[in-house]
């Protein structure tokens, strides 16, 4: 992946992504990498394969560690993990969440606490973890992965717009309540982002074709789209800009 932008401020930088070994997350990863920056990053499934790729491809290799987000305690010992290794971070990318589709009516109360705790709960234990060394340092970045589907009030998951209009709340809460302390919080909204996962489980030609009308811009979503919003809100070049929602999505909710 060749970005047409250097970030020479991430050189070196201590970066933790959660779910950085798949999708966009894998992508988020990369991009880091190519900065120059120092990778950890937490996921399900084992990335051993993935991390020889990136050690081949850019001489650098993440830190790859095996955790469920939904265990807050394991969250948190990654992170320490993280902070041995590479030093504090001092950019945050809550990316890791689970937009399997749900009817209203079949949603129980422990599927409720489970979607909730992947695509909401993880976001502020991880914020919480990585703030007491950002204030240390002098400052950081957070970004909150949200998507369109609250904005759009999309139906078939529920409880996942419910935690992406959640995420909004918190990113403007903690930038209000840490920007003394020079930590930026912003959320990342894609669109509809065509990785392995969503072709397999959710893209049909008709679907796909109905919502790329909606977009101002005609061509679709992919992983490595997303990355360059995330080095900018990473990198002090947005260093005025906390507590907002940078939508990359093509144009969808700017028309409606």
């Amino acid at each position: 992946m060749a970005l047409d932008a250097t970030f020479h401020d991430l050189k070196g930088k201590s970066v933790f992504i959660t779910g950085g070994g798949s999708g966009i997350g894998a992508s988020i990863t990369e991009g880091f990498l190519e900065q120059g920056a120092k990778v950890a990053f937490v996921g399900r499934s084992d990335a051993t394969a993935f991390c020889d790729q990136m050690e081949a491809r850019h001489g650098s290799r993440p830190l790859f560690i095996q955790c469920d987000i939904t265990d807050t305690d394991a969250l948190t010992a990654s992170i320490e993990q993280a902070s041995r290794a590479h030093g504090a971070p001092s950019v945050l990318v809550n990316n890791a969440a689970n937009d399997e589709r749900h009817k209203t009516l079949d949603v129980t109360s422990d599927y409720w606490d489970w979607a909730m705790a992947i695509n909401l709960k993880a976001y502020f234990f991880a914020a919480q973890a990585v703030i007491p060394g950002m204030k240390a340092a002098g400052g950081g970045s957070i970004i909150n992965f949200s998507s369109i589907s609250y904005m759009m009030g999309l139906a078939d998951y529920p409880a996942y717009v419910t935690a992406n209009s959640g995420i909004n709340g918190l990113t403007r809460g903690l930038a209000r309540e840490f920007g003394t302390d020079k930590i930026r919080v912003n959320a990342l909204a894609p669109g509809w982002v065509l990785t392995e996962k969503q072709k397999k489980l959710w893209v049909t030609p008709e679907g796909l074709e109905a919502h790329v009308a909606r977009q101002c811009l005609k061509d679709t979503l992919e992983p490595e789209d997303i990355v360059g919003g995330v080095l900018f809100l990473a990198s002090n070049v947005s260093k005025m800009m906390t507590g907002q929602a940078l939508v990359i999505d093509g144009g969808v909710v700017v028309t409606g």
